[in-house]
């Protein structure tokens, strides 16, 4: 019989017995504090302007249906995911990886 379980599922079961994981003590606390880093994450309590070129707006609008999520929310996630270090410029990265060389 065929193991019904992908890569992912049986990585997660050995890292549950191997104890790679604790249970949270104060699951309640846990869950209002995560639940508030969620609410002030997704508050938009500020409008900004800006122009930029038509060309630009279209290719951002073109990645925006492919992800199938407004083109507004993708320039915000791509501005906060830089001004939290997280967006990363490929061909640095695949200098330091030693690709395309």
């Amino acid at each position: 019989m065929a193991n019904r379980y992908s890569k992912e599922e049986l990585d997660i079961v050995e890292a549950i017995e191997g104890g790679k994981f604790k249970s949270i003590e104060s699951l309640d606390e846990e869950k209002k504090r995560y639940s508030e880093y969620a609410a002030n994450t997704l508050r938009k309590d500020k409008r900004v302007n800006i122009r930029i070129s038509e060309r630009d707006l279209q290719s951002i609008q073109r990645k925006a249906i492919e992800e199938g999520i407004p083109y507004q929310t993708l320039i915000s996630s791509l501005l906060h995911k830089y001004i939290n270090g997280r967006l990363v410029d490929i061909n640095s990265l695949n200098q330091v990886r030693g690709i395309g060389k």
